[in-house]
């Protein structure tokens, strides 16, 4: 029986060890430690929020904590915590936060810069869309041009043609009669 009991004392000891993991006092409040699991037991001190525990053992409603001033005692279950207190999170949140705020600062100065990039390029392209507007007119105006001196010149050279055409066609009349020909006129 003495073995059975030691053998029994051992495997909570056991146990025990493989529960304690480091927790904390849940941020909402400040809560007593009990003697026992309930509220029917004494007080045997309090637990600020954020205080590192180390849990020993669970129960359905009640946790045996060991506190850091080396108290053990149950302690609700709804106020214990995976996540660390405030008090500790703060400093950490604080300092990510600064960074935070630098990486935005850094990022509202570049996008500043891209939209003043922006703002100029599209200036740029106002102008250089208003210059090919005016090229293009520039440019129907001269293929007008072009064709009205093709047409003119087409022209030109018709009525050369048709004078040269037609001086010929007087001479080639005129001058049958003007040169008196070899011929006898009785021929006919």
């Amino acid at each position: 029986m003495f073995k059975t009991k030691n053998l029994f004392l051992i495997l909570i000891f056991i146990s025990s060890f493989a529960n304690a993991a480091t927790s904390y006092i849940s941020d909402d409040l400040h809560t007593f430690i009990h003697s026992g699991p309930g509220t029917k037991y004494k007080i045997i001190g309090s637990v600020n929020t954020g205080d590192r525990i180390e849990i020993i053992r669970k129960n359905s409603k009640y946790t045996l904590i060991k506190d850091s001033k080396g108290r053990s005692g149950w302690v609700n279950s709804k106020y214990i915590s995976a996540q660390p207190g405030l008090k500790e999170r703060l400093p950490q949140l604080e300092t990510q936060l600064i960074k935070v705020q630098a990486q935005l600062d850094e990022y509202k100065t570049n996008i500043e810069s891209q939209d003043n990039k922006l703002e100029k390029l599209e200036n740029i392209n106002l102008t250089l869309n208003k210059q090919i507007e005016e090229i293009q007119i520039l440019n129907a105006n001269l293929n007008d041009k072009l064709d009205t001196k093709k047409n003119d010149l087409l022209m030109r050279w018709f009525s050369y043609g048709g004078m040269v055409a037609g001086g010929g066609l007087v001479l080639g009349l005129i001058l049958p009669y003007l040169i008196p020909s070899r011929r006898k006129k009785s021929r006919w």
